[in-house]
């Protein structure tokens, strides 16, 4: 009984992966129907899963699939070609066998639908295509198939030979065919020998399936072997016996060969996850009206299995999207003079540790002008809020729960599922996106997630007593200040931040995020440099104490809930340490921008009870200036080589786009005091028009409410005020950058 189980398992796993060929297959065969190589594979693989089924006494298997073979038969023999509604019977049938076999799998059945309309429409589409009966026979046809495949024999005389067999004829199809004149000797024993070395082939591929569960099972030893491994290593740190030493160096490197190889057993090629795709992009765009073609480069690229599983729905959700929102209808794109079939590009790749996937459709591109509508209707974003974002940032809102730009809802899209699941799904698997998108040309997602999650080297460090691994693809530096140099932390609007190397880092304290009491110390300040999402910020730690491998264990389902935790390690020693989740802990510390930039946005354009907040800065001669921080968007440093000439005026790249520069002093009259070192630059706006503003020196953020008194012939100015009891210039922001954008947009027309 447990070798007919055994046998019934093998049949699963083969016929489940000669369906996915066959969803492939059928994909390809709709765009080159006359490909008899093809079609005789796809004819194969059915009357495969049909005999099989049929011997292990799956009967309404057996039927189904029979319905489909005899379609196929005739397609194969010449008699039929197949149209795309044959196509999309073909494609039911593949998905009715696959249910078939899930039930078999779960519940030792068929299951209770016996797809009667099915087989009926399959029946229906022979008996219409063709113009007389056509009679199948189901005798076996392996040496007859391969010699019509070779066009030595013919449909027909192979039909008679068969009959003539099952009729009591003693002889072998074979001798039937070279008696009968057909095909000669020669050519059959050829072809007898070709199908004896396939055969072979068949029971000797090299591969061996292994249960999933057993692959599971010996990862987790390895893993505790790992652990083990690094708790000797941590005890012969003091040890002198060269004979203990040299097994230990033995254990290490046995330890580290058995590792990889059990890592590359559960590596697994992408193509396994895009393979099934072209069906999908098949079936989405036929349900659309659309015309699709999906190429895919670098299907070989490798992943650990766990991650494969889990970045299946949100490939395939982002794949449904392209063609939904992304690809024009075939009119509009003949109009925008493209070619009426649509393209979507999936590319894989490693670089640095990670798996960069870039899926890309050259359709009409992201409208912001849409997405900033439903986020407003939404109440997502304030208008305040939206009005200093940039694109990127409104671009980003798309992966806000509930929003979706879809003008109705279809059974493709349309109800604001789905695009924060991806980034939700790919963020627990320590991976990022980065979403572009060009008006008229298309829109392209990049992922980027981890070789493998099951055991990654790591960076120790120590916080009010306790150990945390931090994973190494976060980490891009370590900075230690000495003594008073730990005073070099400033506050920005009471935002912990550090200058590092001209540029402004934001400073997570990880005590304080944990609740700890905080230290008053002279001790060195140790950061920890990390990047999250693109944003860079600095985690100041008690210690730093080393690098090593650790093995990831999942966090108990009480905890799962916490963001800053992305599993848990046992150290050499034998106590537990928490592995950080870098993108929460920056997202609890308000450090990274969320996926619409509202968060970061909503505590730049607070407004205090009290008043107005404003921005003092010097510039030039002019010692106290300052305007409302509702005109400000950043604050940035640019260093000197990066500002370039347009005309006669400075302009920096800015997040590609040109930002144009307006010294301060210089506009207001003044002299501008040039200084050593980055430009500081207030990066402005006002209804359409943004500049960066030059100025010498930025003073700090107040809250205040002021009286304005007129400034009399200064141009530029909206007047003078009192701010912190002296008296403070007001920048008149609006007609500064009005000048500025109109100047920049001339010379740019000339350009």
């Amino acid at each position: 009984m447990e070798e007919v189980d055994d046998i019934i398992r093998e049949f699963l796993a083969e016929s489940a992966e000669g369906l996915d060929q066959l969803d492939r297959d059928l994909v390809r065969l709709e765009q080159t129907p006359a490909d008899k190589e093809l079609l005789g594979s796809v004819f194969r693989a059915i009357h495969t899963i049909k005999g099989t089924g049929g011997v292990l006494g799956f009967p309404r298997l057996e039927t189904l699939a029979h319905a489909g073979e005899n379609l196929l038969s005739r397609m194969r023999d010449g008699k039929l070609m197949l149209t795309a509604e044959i196509a999309s019977a073909l494609l039911a049938l593949m998905d009715a066998l696959r249910a078939m076999l899930r039930s078999i799998g779960d519940c030792g059945n068929e299951g209770a639908n016996e797809y009667g309309d099915l087989i009926s429409h399959l029946e229906w589409l022979l008996e219409t295509a063709e113009s007389e009966h056509v009679k199948q026979s189901t005798l076996p046809r392996r040496l007859g198939e391969m010699l019509i495949a070779k066009e030595a024999a013919t449909p027909e005389a192979v039909d008679a030979a068969l009959q003539a067999k099952a009729a009591g004829d003693p002889r072998k199809v074979g001798q039937i065919l070279v008696s009968e004149g057909v095909t000669d000797a020669k050519t059959v024993v050829e072809t007898l020998r070709e199908q004896a070395e396939c055969r072979e082939d068949a029971s000797s591929t090299g591969n061996l399936r292994v249960d999933v569960t057993l692959l599971d099972r010996v990862m987790n030893l390895v893993g505790e072997l790992v652990l083990a491994r690094n708790r000797i290593l941590q005890y012969t740190g003091t040890q002198t016996d060269r004979g203990l030493l040299s097994t230990v160096q033995l254990l290490n490197f046995v330890t580290a060969e058995l590792q990889e190889g059990v890592m590359k057993m559960r590596m697994q090629p992408i193509g396994n996850v895009w393979n099934k795709l072209p069906r999908l992009v098949r079936d989405v765009a036929v349900a659309c009206g659309k015309r699709v073609r999906l190429d895919v480069e670098g299907s070989e690229t490798e992943l650990d299995k766990t991650i494969i599983e889990a970045i299946k729905a949100p490939l395939t959700h982002i794949v449904r999207n392209s063609i939904d929102h992304g690809i024009e209808m075939p009119e509009a794109r003949a109009a925008a003079g493209k070619t009426e079939e649509g393209t979507i590009s999936l590319r894989a790749f490693h670089e640095g540790g990670y798996v960069n996937i870039e899926i890309r459709d050259d359709g009409a591109g992201i409208d912001l002008t849409r997405v900033k509508a439903k986020a407003l209707a939404r109440g997502s974003v304030t208008p305040e809020q939206l009005a200093r974002m940039t694109d990127r940032e409104v671009l980003n809102l798309v992966f806000l729960p509930g929003l979706s730009t879809a003008e109705k809802v279809t059974n493709v899209s349309g109800r604001g599922v789905g695009m924060d699941v991806v980034k939700t799904n790919i963020e627990k698997i320590g991976g990022t996106l980065d979403l572009q998108t060009v008006g008229g040309e298309g829109t392209t997602l990049k992922i980027k997630i981890p070789l493998t999650l099951a055991i990654v080297p790591a960076l120790m460090v120590s916080c009010a007593g306790e150990r945390y691994a931090i994973p190494q693809v976060n980490l891009l530096e370590l900075v230690r200040l000495n003594g008073d140099e730990g005073q070099e932390i400033e506050l920005v609007h009471d935002a912990p931040v550090y200058r590092l190397r001209g540029n402004l880092l934001p400073i997570v304290y990880l005590d304080r995020e944990f609740g700890h009491a905080e230290e008053q110390s002279s001790r060195a300040t140790h950061i920890v440099v990390l990047q999250a999402d693109g944003s860079a910020f600095g985690l100041v730690v008690d210690a730093i104490c080393d690098t090593e491998e650790i093995v990831v264990k999942p966090l108990g389902d009480h905890l799962k809930s916490i963001p800053c935790f992305a599993g848990a390690t046992i150290m050499g020693d034998g106590h537990v340490a928490l592995i950080l989740d870098v993108p929460g802990l920056a997202r609890k510390a308000s450090v990274m921008r969320d996926g619409s930039g509202a968060q970061q946005a909503a505590a730049t354009t607070s407004v205090s009870k009290q008043g107005e907040q404003w921005l003092l800065f010097q510039a030039g001669s002019r010692a106290r200036m300052a305007m409302p921080l509702s005109f400000v968007s950043r604050l940035e440093e640019f260093p000197a080589d990066a500002i370039e000439r347009s005309g006669d005026r400075p302009v920096v790249q800015y997040r590609g786009e040109i930002l144009p520069l307006v010294p301060v002093a210089e506009a207001l009259g003044g002299v501008e005091q040039r200084e050593t070192g980055p430009a500081q630059v207030i990066v402005a706006h006002t209804g359409d028009s943004r500049a960066g503003l030059i100025v010498t020196r930025i003073l700090d953020i107040v809250d205040d409410h002021v009286e304005v008194e007129a400034s009399g012939s200064d141009r530029g100015l909206l007047g003078s005020a009192i701010l912190q009891g002296r008296v403070t210039d007001l920048l008149d922001t609006h007609a500064l950058l009005q000048t500025a954008g109109a100047r920049c947009g001339s010379e740019g027309a000339r350009a």
